[in-house]
């Protein structure tokens, strides 16, 4: 199986802008009693949690750092209410993304590189195809024209890793107490293999979660169906299968 980085493609000419936050999120981690970091990761989003029966919900509502004792306790209230596989960060967010946009839009649409959407029929037409992992989820987008498409955001589990080989040999392992990692992606990324969901055609790296990765069935059904918006670039997989 092949595997591709996925972003949104503006070379047609699209001119769309989306603008806002998720309406729920973790805080930042404040000076770790290990690592001593002050650190947000961001990346990891589940726009499907409603934290509604989460008592003191307004802790939720302000992005700001807290120690690791008010974070993990914060991150016991929301575990229950997580879809399998999902992982916890500082600043992971939940909920609908609320904000506003304007312009034209392709298929695929992203605010940010790591927060996917998608029109409605575009996904409608993928899930038809039988492609595994496509949950799209509603947003509060409110367009700044009348002509404007139903955009739904994709929430992505973060599973697999990069390859040990395409990281620096003197890396320091993760944190043991907030799991701070503290790299940044490699150039090129090679994916481990062995790591590789065989479950979900469009997924998000476990330790590096900005990166969008989908399989080749994802990219032979867009180009069949011909979705626009979106690019793909190949990404190197070791050990590569026979």
């Amino acid at each position: 199986m092949r595997y591709f980085k996925v972003k949104e493609d503006r070379s047609e000419g699209y001119s769309g802008s989306i603008d806002g936050v998720h309406q729920w999120g973790l805080p930042g981690l404040l000076n770790c009693p290990v690592c001593k970091t002050t650190w947000s990761g961001g990346a990891k989003v589940y726009p499907s949690v409603d934290l509604t029966p989460v008592t003191a919900l307004a802790d939720f509502e302000t992005p700001r750092p807290e120690p690791i004792e008010e974070y993990e306790r914060m991150c016991e209230l929301v575990r229950p209410l997580l879809p399998p596989g999902a992982v916890l960060e500082p600043g992971t967010a939940f909920g609908p993304f609320v904000g506003k946009a304007q312009g034209r839009f392709g298929a695929y649409a992203a605010p940010l590189s790591w927060w996917p959407m998608m029109q409605r029929e575009a996904l409608e037409k993928l899930q038809a195809e039988g492609l595994r992992g496509l949950k799209g989820c509603p947003t509060q987008i409110r367009f700044r024209q009348r002509a404007s498409p139903v955009l739904l955001e994709l929430e992505l589990l973060p599973v697999g890793h990069a390859h040990p080989d395409c990281l620096p040999p003197n890396r320091k392992p993760p944190c043991p107490r907030c799991g701070r990692v503290g790299l940044t992606r490699p150039n090129p990324l090679v994916l481990d293999a062995s790591t590789l969901p065989e479950h979900l055609d469009l997924f998000r790296l476990r330790d590096f979660s900005t990166t969008v990765v989908c399989t080749e069935r994802f990219v032979e059904a867009c180009q069949r169906l011909g979705l626009d918006g979106i690019t793909f670039s190949a990404l190197p997989v070791h050990p590569v299968s026979a």
